[in-house]
């Protein structure tokens, strides 16, 4: 970068971050938050400015990992009808509640340490909810235990995702979203991988590898990462200068339970 030269920033974002230093900013509308329209993503690569929308917060943006408000409302507006169920076993400071509360659709929220006061204390791995009597279920879980999410000592982000446990983990909390849900309807799961110490670590794919046992992909979509403390000029230049790639997108895997039962086979017959 030439001495001197100005560098852009995004000014519409909660937490302000550096982006591409080398370009020259894009000019938008100056569009304030509560007038906002909100769309219907239409491809694979879903990039949200802020956490939140419209005149009342989603969520905590300053709760670590909190989930952008956006990308419920994606979800919530194509795979679910008012008065629906909508399901958050690891909701963190409640953006799904809040989403849904606004958009006439009934929710429940759960977390080992809640943030928030509609959110009822429970584990993820054990949902005290009937079979088959949810309309959708979102996850945005931990992606190991690179970051402090609750002290509490059941909270699977206190397993590193470098150990094969914290998939066990996760994938307990799967068969639970599998259970609950209707025949049919959607699980969205959010969940970035991670680098550490020199050491990359494909939690994405470990995650789906299992997920896939139970459920079937719509689809697999990139969310691209904001507000990480990673996103500064600093990082970048330890990015070039030691050779590696910070995070720059999570996965959302869109995925349904089945329509259909499989059949049991009963071998007696058989013989």
């Amino acid at each position: 970068m030439a001495k001197g030269k100005k560098v852009n920033k995004v000014k519409d974002s909660p937490n302000t971050l550096v982006l591409f230093p080398e370009a020259e900013a894009i000019q938008k509308p100056d569009i304030t938050q509560e007038d906002e329209k909100l769309a219907l993503e239409t491809t694979t690569l879903w990039d949200y400015p802020r956490q939140s929308y419209g005149k009342t917060p989603k969520g905590d943006n300053k709760f670590q990992g909190v989930t952008p408000a956006f990308l419920i409302w994606n979800l919530v507006q194509r795979y679910t009808e008012p008065g629906d169920l909508v399901v958050d076993p690891m909701a963190g400071s409640g953006t799904t509640i809040d989403v849904c509360k606004e958009e006439g659709r009934k929710a429940i929220g759960y977390d080992v340490a809640p943030m928030h006061p509609e959110v009822i204390q429970n584990d993820a791995r054990n949902i005290p909810l009937p079979d088959e009597s949810v309309d959708l279920v979102f996850i945005d879980s931990p992606y190991g235990d690179n970051v402090s999410y609750s002290d509490h000592p059941d909270c699977i982000g206190r397993i590193s995702c470098e150990d094969e446990r914290f998939y066990h983990e996760l994938e307990k909390v799967a068969i639970e979203a599998y259970r609950i849900l209707k025949p049919g309807k959607v699980m969205g799961w959010l969940i970035g991988d991670q680098w550490v110490k020199k050491q990359f670590t494909p939690v994405g794919f470990k995650l789906y590898e299992r997920l896939a046992r139970y459920f079937e992909t719509i689809d697999v979509i990139c969310v691209v990462r904001r507000g990480q403390s990673s996103h500064t000029g600093l990082w970048r230049y330890r990015a070039k200068k030691f050779n590696f790639y910070l995070r720059g997108f999570k996965y959302l895997f869109i995925m349904r339970k089945p329509a259909s039962r499989v059949t049991k086979i009963k071998w007696s017959k058989y013989k």
